[in-house]
């Protein structure tokens, strides 16, 4: 188990305050210290470089920090906790933070968000570019006490894009809650004979025995690829799932009693910089019901 800090990023918002909230319980899972990141606004930001020109001054003082420091004193069962007051643009600043961290935990949207928004433009960029996993805590995601604890993990695994690091992160979430890992894969649900010409069938009909193969050898390989981590992590129960054809709706119809969904972020096949990481997970951090953990891979970010 990655032993690293667990970081969460808060802005005094409710969605902030959920992705605590459940941050809390994944830091205590893995015996990890929690830190508590705060990216001051601009305005602050601002106030604070005038101030420097004047020489040495009282130190700052940061309203977010101060009120989740007050409403957590006393509280029981808590991991080690530090607070971290953060200069810069958010994505940079939580960037810099994550790349010595097991995994950095957001709201789905922050201060500022428009309402119509289902995911902010910091999550976005905070996800797609972290040097960590990454778990978006959606709105309606159920979080500390009240968090489904005996709901399973879903890992959702591409066999021609996901990493082991995905894998492992998955089985790792899995055995240190006690749950089941439902590990879902699509296939595709067009016959390959429909492929060679759009539009045309070849004479006689089509039945069932002509998917039968492409499902079976995604079987086969689903099975190769956890082979190895059902062999590290004996604890888990793992339950496979192939699906026709759209991943990312399966993944979020699965979100609806999930306790995490996990995807891999695939940016290697798209320019340098590019704000896109995949459409699965661009598709399931959108619309799920549960967090959503995005992991990437060591050339990552």
């Amino acid at each position: 188990m990655d032993t690293r800090p667990v970081v969460v990023a808060v802005d005094g918002s409710d969605h902030s305050l959920r992705a605590l909230e459940w941050a809390i319980p994944a830091a205590r899972r893995r015996a990890a210290e929690l830190v508590i990141a705060h990216v001051l606004p601009d305005h602050t930001q601002l106030w604070t470089a005038r101030r420097s020109t004047l020489g040495p001054g009282p130190a700052l003082n940061d309203p977010v920090t101060d009120r989740i420091r007050a409403a957590l004193s006393g509280r029981d069962q808590l991991p080690a906790v530090r607070f971290d007051s953060l200069e810069g643009e958010v994505a940079d600043a939580l960037h810099t933070l994550g790349a010595t961290a097991a995994m950095l935990v957001m709201g789905s949207r922050g201060r500022g968000g428009f309402a119509s928004l289902l995911l902010g433009s910091n999550s976005l960029a905070v996800a797609t570019r972290a040097p960590c996993a990454v778990v978006v805590v959606p709105r309606l995601a159920r979080t500390g006490d009240d968090e489904r604890t005996t709901g399973r993990v879903v890992l959702g695994l591409n066999l021609g894009d996901t990493v082991d690091e995905v894998i492992g992160f998955a089985f790792e979430e899995a055995d240190a809650r006690g749950v089941p890992l439902q590990v879902l894969s699509a296939y595709p649900a067009t016959p390959p004979a429909a492929l060679m010409v759009a539009g045309e069938f070849p004479p006689g009909r089509l039945d069932a025995d002509q998917y039968e193969p492409t499902e079976r050898d995604v079987r086969r390989e689903q099975a190769d690829r956890i082979r190895p981590f059902r062999d590290r992590f004996p604890a888990v129960e793992v339950d496979t799932v192939l699906a026709p054809a759209d991943a990312a709706g399966h993944l979020v119809d699965a979100s609806a009693s999930a306790a995490l969904i996990v995807v891999g972020r695939h940016r290697r096949r798209l320019k340098p910089g590019s704000l896109l990481m995949g459409s699965v997970a661009h598709a399931v951090l959108h619309h799920a019901e549960c967090p959503v953990a995005v992991v990437p891979v060591r050339d990552d970010g």
